[in-house]
């Protein structure tokens, strides 16, 4: 089915839709990553943005219920040069188009990805639309133009938990406060972590039980009185999409909860604990999305292979004195990672939890429980 995708400075790409009939709007991105697309399109951080793959045949192993990262697709859109319907997967259960019919996502294919990707490194991740129904130029390039941009929306709101949760097989079971009170008594001695819902992820929810803690996953406005009922052993804070810098009830409850228990910060988790030590962020002009991102870890002077997903950083010169830069991406010198020189408080802007490398960030977990231990 013929479409274009117009984008807000007033380029079009012509192309197809291979979903069917529809039509989707967002920040325009690209991600590198070759395989994948299941874990992107269903990561919350992905919340209001139409996603380019730059590997240019997808679709080829299909989707399963493991690899998801959440309960639905948050993905604006999916655009790729080819997809390719016959899958070839022992543990597919459907092909990546009935995934994104299912959850009424467009999928975009016979476009000059590379072009398209190319045109975003130049001049900047930017809002698009891309429509089979509307197929005039100038009416799309106008629709791009009246979309809410990135810089300045708070979009945790859209996607975290509004209730208490543990994650059992994929599945969420709610509970109530006094359900996580008695949950939180019968851990048997393991650390018990209050993870915050910015957007988080299922894996990091995984990572972290198989570093031998158990978790409670806590909604994003959940205050700092509500934590200091629950006693967790440490606090996790997790990733989520869009600007950190209007996410300002999290900020103000991080910052009454440092030096209380230790806190472990994921990508926008990472970007809030700055904020609230006082360190500024910044969008990036085209973001960093891909598994295959080379950062340094400071301390022991090794390179890690990471897998990342954010449109915002943190300024290198914000910091104060009190914190320690502890990773750079070595493609831009971004920071990838700090900690407090005083408090239990550190974080990364990369995923750990997901295995570019494939195990190269995997300590962090085992750091974050050292923390708690001490």
């Amino acid at each position: 089915m013929k479409a274009l995708l117009a984008l807000e400075d007033g380029k079009v790409f012509k192309c197809r839709s291979f979903t069917g009939a529809g039509e989707t709007y967002g920040e325009l991105v690209f991600n590198t990553s070759i395989t994948g697309y299941q874990e992107i399109i269903t990561d919350p951080s992905y919340k209001n943005q139409l996603v380019i793959m730059t590997y240019p045949l997808i679709g080829a192993y299909g989707v399963n219920n493991n690899d998801a990262e959440s309960d639905k697709i948050y993905a604006a859109g999916l655009i790729v040069k080819e997809y390719q319907d016959n899958y070839s997967n022992c543990n597919a259960t459907d092909s990546l188009k009935n995934y994104l019919r299912k959850n009424n996502i467009l999928g975009i294919e016979d476009i000059d990805t590379r072009a398209v990707t190319l045109h975003i490194r130049k001049a900047g991740a930017m809002r698009a639309v891309a429509s089979t129904l509307d197929t005039n130029p100038d009416s799309l390039i106008k629709k791009a133009k009246k979309i809410d941009k990135m810089a300045g929306t708070d979009l945790v709101k859209e996607v975290g938990t509004s209730d208490f949760y543990i994650l059992k097989k994929n599945k969420k079971i709610f509970l109530n406060i006094n359900e996580v009170k008695s949950f939180r008594k019968n851990q048997n001695n393991k650390p018990f972590v209050a993870a915050y819902d910015f957007g988080i992820k299922y894996n990091i929810i995984r990572e972290i039980e198989k570093s031998g803690c158990n978790l409670i996953i806590v909604p994003a406005s959940t205050d700092a009185a509500i934590i200091k009922k629950i006693n967790p052993d440490g606090i996790l804070l997790s990733n989520g999409p869009g600007d950190p810098a209007p996410v300002t009830y999290a900020v103000q409850t991080i910052k009454d909860l440092l030096d209380y228990r230790p806190i472990f910060g994921i990508c926008l988790g990472h970007q809030l604990l700055a904020l609230s030590l006082g360190a500024k962020t910044y969008k990036l002009k085209f973001g960093h999305r891909g598994a295959n991102h080379p950062v340094k870890n400071l301390t022991t002077g090794k390179v890690e292979i990471t897998s990342q997903n954010h449109g915002f950083a943190v300024a290198h010169n914000s910091f104060d004195s009190d914190i320690d830069i502890t990773h750079i991406n070595l493609n831009d010198n971004t920071v990838e990672g700090f900690k407090h020189k005083k408090i239990s408080a550190m974080s990364v802007q990369y995923h750990p939890e997901a295995s570019p490398g494939p195990n190269d960030s995997k300590y962090l977990f085992k750091q974050f429980v050292k923390m708690m231990d001490c």
